[in-house]
């Protein structure tokens, strides 16, 4: 399943960086790409307890960051 993100707040290539790395780390996650420059997170995941994926998603980028925020593109 493909999903977009913004991600509000996102302010250094570095924690993009970071971020993509934490978040290809969470079960669930097949595939992830931000964009520093849009501030867009590409997703593909496994359709199993999507749930308790996105929460580690965003616990993931939070870990970074924790003024950013993610909103559904």
């Amino acid at each position: 399943m493909k999903r977009n993100y913004r991600i509000d707040g996102l302010d250094c290539a570095h924690c993009a960086a970071k971020m993509e790395k934490n978040v290809s780390k969470v079960k669930g996650v097949k595939e992830v790409s931000i964009n520093f420059l849009t501030t867009k997170m590409m997703l593909d995941l496994e359709e199993d307890d999507l749930d308790a994926t996105i929460a580690g998603i965003e616990k993931a980028v939070k870990d970074v960051d924790p003024r950013v925020t993610l909103k559904r593109a």
